[in-house]
């Protein structure tokens, strides 16, 4: 996030494009709402009525996949009424004639056409964010899981840039994190292409850097990105890939096409698990190493709007139950790394990431043990306070510019046909979280939400002769799931709904990929629906 969660609330327009945060990210919404009950406009883009929308000034219901029509829409209404900021254009970007070029593609009719959100909800959009003194765009996964997701992301760049949204309290760019310290793992190097703080694998200063800090040579470092999770599951089925160790992860139920994971996996030599609970995953692992829970674990976490914090655990781990940490220290020593991970506490692993990522130079665990809500990165010496809002005076480019990049609308790798006539997307429902690793052992949230259902509208599910509650059959390419139907309102004709916390929904995603970001199109898929009985006793 390049501001502040509790920024949000100073915001006077807050456009939200596929985030469900009301549901999914209750203090997010929290700041959100305070912001509208302050006389803030909110506007939702999404394929459908959630619960976020309840609050919206403005709904735009768009079609998956129409994301980049609906943002170059936006911005086309915004350059035919001269609402942009021409003097923060002027001063702090580059590229803005090229943008305009290729927005003349966009008028509001066309893209009606193309998202099926009406021409004038559209234009009360683009002016509701332009004129806001300060306004932000919040984003999550419903942009991200797309063949062009990287395109949708620096679509929403184009559109704050190009009204001056950036820089300054209430504005920014502000994607939504999924899981809890999954910015901490990003920001550490969990990535295929960097080393922590986002130093590139590829620069051989910052190889020869880390060598000498690690005490080895700099060819024994990786010189070129690595493979994704879905880019690993296929070298693992092609036999290029002979063992992993998973960490926290089910990609039996979370990757999408995911029969094609459980048989990837299954074609390893070695599959090492470690998790609090047998998951689908651990089921087919070699080995399962048991991890404390986030009660038993003590150290530093990064907030999704990039706050290092302190946290302590409140009991201390239950049984054979190390720390994730403790366990990677160990199998190192057992691989020959020697003193490489002999780290006597979290403090000393926090005192190397110090040493090594600038971003975090004057984060040490003696500073944030004692600053309620910890310190924003960049920090970059003991001094400094930290940085909450991104991009105040220039950006990180070397002329400290920003470069408008025109994106186009395209089609999703998989679309429509006569044998699948339908367009299928997945998302997250209120109750659980993720694979439902833990919700799904919840007995109160399995009361309330015990298996997974399928949404369909009304003039669907009459085209197809499904009645509320019968059970129903959803095909793919890949596979097929049978479900309960649950006619609805909330979201478009010809368009099925089916959330991802269960084993069944990924049989049917595509494993296309981003070809930049390498992330799968889960939000768009190429599908047909059939009754094949009526409800279930006692539904």
């Amino acid at each position: 996030m390049t501001n502040p969660i509790t920024d949000l609330a100073s915001s006077d327009c807050i456009l939200v494009i596929g985030s469900n945060f009301a549901a999914n990210h209750p203090i997010i919404s929290r700041y959100a709402l305070d912001a509208k009950s302050a006389g803030a406009t909110l506007i939702l883009a999404d394929p459908r009525f959630i619960p976020t929308a309840w609050h919206a000034d403005l709904f735009l219901q768009l079609l998956p996949g129409t994301d980049i029509a609906m943002l170059n829409g936006l911005m086309h209404v915004i350059l035919s009424e001269k609402l942009y900021n021409q003097e923060f254009i002027e001063r702090r970007t580059t590229g803005f004639d090229a943008l305009k070029k290729s927005l003349q593609a966009y008028p509001p009719e066309r893209v009606a056409n193309e998202t099926g959100i009406p021409a004038s909800k559209l234009i009360a959009a683009a002016r509701a964010y332009a004129n806001a003194e300060a306004a932000s765009i919040v984003y999550c996964m419903g942009i991200t899981q797309h063949t062009y997701g990287t395109d949708n992301v620096i679509d929403c760049a184009n559109l704050a840039l190009m009204c001056g949204q950036i820089g300054r309290p209430g504005t920014g760019v502000n994607p939504l994190r999924g899981q809890d310290n999954v910015q901490g793992a990003c920001d550490m190097g969990a990535l295929v292409n960097v080393y922590p703080g986002y130093q590139s694998v590829t620069d051989e200063t910052v190889r020869m850097s880390f060598a000498q800090a690690w005490g080895t040579e700099a060819d024994q470092l990786p010189a070129k990105p690595g493979k994704t999770v879905v880019e690993m599951t296929h070298a693992a089925e092609q036999g290029e890939l002979k063992a992993m160790l998973i960490m926290g992860e089910n990609p039996v139920v979370g990757d999408p096409n995911s029969s094609h994971a459980s048989h990837a996996l299954e074609e390893l030599e070695f599959l090492a698990v470690m998790d609090l609970f047998l998951t689908e995953t651990a089921s087919l692992a070699d080995v399962v190493l048991p991890v404390a829970g986030f009660a038993e674990k003590r150290g530093s976490k990064t907030a999704t709007d990039r706050r290092v914090q302190w946290f302590e655990r409140a009991i201390p781990p239950i049984g054979e139950c190390k720390p994730d940490w403790r366990i990677i220290c160990e199998l190192a020593t057992d691989l020959g790394f020697g003193d490489a991970f002999n780290y006597e506490n979290e403090e000393d692993i926090l005192a190397e990431i110090q040493s090594v990522t600038p971003i975090y130079a004057g984060i040490s665990a003696a500073r944030i043990q004692n600053i309620l809500g910890g310190i924003a990165w960049p920090c970059r010496s003991i001094e400094s306070p930290g940085t909450p809002i991104l991009y105040t005076e220039a950006f990180s480019k070397p002329d400290g510019r920003a470069v408008f990049k025109p994106v186009e609308h395209q089609a999703s790798a998989e679309e429509t046909s006569p044998e699948y006539p339908l367009l299928l997307t997945t998302g997250r429902v209120v109750m659980h979280y993720n694979t439902g690793s833990m919700t799904r052992r919840t007995r109160s949230l399995l009361n309330r939400e015990p298996e997974t259902f399928v949404q369909v509208h009304p003039q669907t599910s009459e085209s197809y002769g499904i009645g509320e509650m019968d059970q129903v059959e959803v095909i793919t390419r890949r596979g097929r799931l049978e479900a309960e139907a649950r006619t609805t309102k909330n979201i478009p004709p010809g368009v099925v709904f089916i959330p991802f916390h269960f084993p069944e929904t990924n049989l049917l995603t595509i494993d296309a990929l981003d070809p930049v970001a390498k992330i799968p199109e889960y939000k768009v898929a190429a599908c047909r629906i059939a009754r094949v009985g009526p409800a279930k006793e006692g539904a």
